[in-house]
């Protein structure tokens, strides 16, 4: 594992680099190159993860492999969408955060062994619920940049710098992230529903409640967005919050069970 993970970080190292350096540039970063070597980087990391989660006990999802493979989802839908995406600006945030998470693979390697191949309905729920949070960990990154575009433009701020994007493209870019998690977490809620026996109980009820308060936070800044439309603050507060809940939801018990009582 320790090879693929090298190379994944010199990969990731590589892609920031490149974005970061040319960041602000009129002509914006190379997106080619960056693209290629962010490509090989998530191979090289995926193989590391393989090697992680996938263990003679079953499947070792401890809390760092599992927010290696959150960040995974994450590094890869910028990577795809990186030669059509117009605003760049959270993608060296992304990058970043996938170094670390491949250096968590054995920095901290708590066991957390589970058997979806004895329940493979249970496995969808728990991808669809991953991937919908990996989403609105991204709609919260754009909402941060947008509440910082909107700082700048009331303190006037950015008309000496045209390389920032335009408002109302960052605005529209996190909406459309937020409809695809709030689809992806209703799917996730409703496999929940259908698939786990005692969805509110054996001690994983809390996980169910966040994750429904989020759906519902979700749900309404949509529906005010549809209706009457949202303010950027707001917005920003909405999709932070959202975050903030699903986090809780998914690694809060984690957190305490295998970093600080293990």
């Amino acid at each position: 594992m320790e090879l693929f993970a090298v190379a994944a970080i010199l990969g990731y190292v590589i892609a920031f680099a490149l974005l970061a350096s040319r960041l602000l540039h009129p002509q914006g970063p190379q997106r080619k190159p960056i693209t290629v070597i962010a490509t090989l980087a998530l191979l090289a990391h995926a193989v590391a993860l393989t090697d992680a989660i996938m263990v003679k006990e079953g499947q070792n999802f401890s809390l760092t492999n599992t927010l290696s493979l959150l960040i995974w989802f994450i590094t890869a839908a910028i990577t795809v969408m990186m030669p059509r995406l117009k605003v760049l600006i959270a993608a060296p945030a992304v990058y970043a955060g996938a170094i670390l998470a491949v250096a968590a693979l054995w920095l901290l390697p708590p066991s957390y062994i589970t058997h979806f191949e004895a329940e493979p309905a249970i496995l969808i729920h728990v991808f669809l619920a991953m991937l919908a949070y990996a989403v609105m960990l991204l709609a919260a990154l754009y909402a941060l940049q947008l509440a910082g575009i909107d700082r700048r433009l009331k303190d006037r701020q950015l008309m000496l710098n045209t390389a920032l994007p335009p408002l109302m493209t960052v605005e529209k870019q996190l909406y459309h992230f937020i409809w695809v998690g709030f689809v992806l977490l209703s799917a996730g809620l409703l496999t929940g529903w259908v698939f786990l026996d005692n969805f509110l109980g054996d001690g994983k009820g809390h996980k169910a409640i966040l994750s429904m308060l989020a759906w519902g936070l979700y749900g309404t800044m949509l529906l005010q967005h549809h209706t009457r439309g949202v303010r950027i603050r707001t917005a920003v507060a909405y999709s932070l919050s959202g975050a903030a809940i699903l986090t809780l939801a998914y690694f809060g018990s984690r957190v305490v069970k295998e970093l600080i009582l293990n």
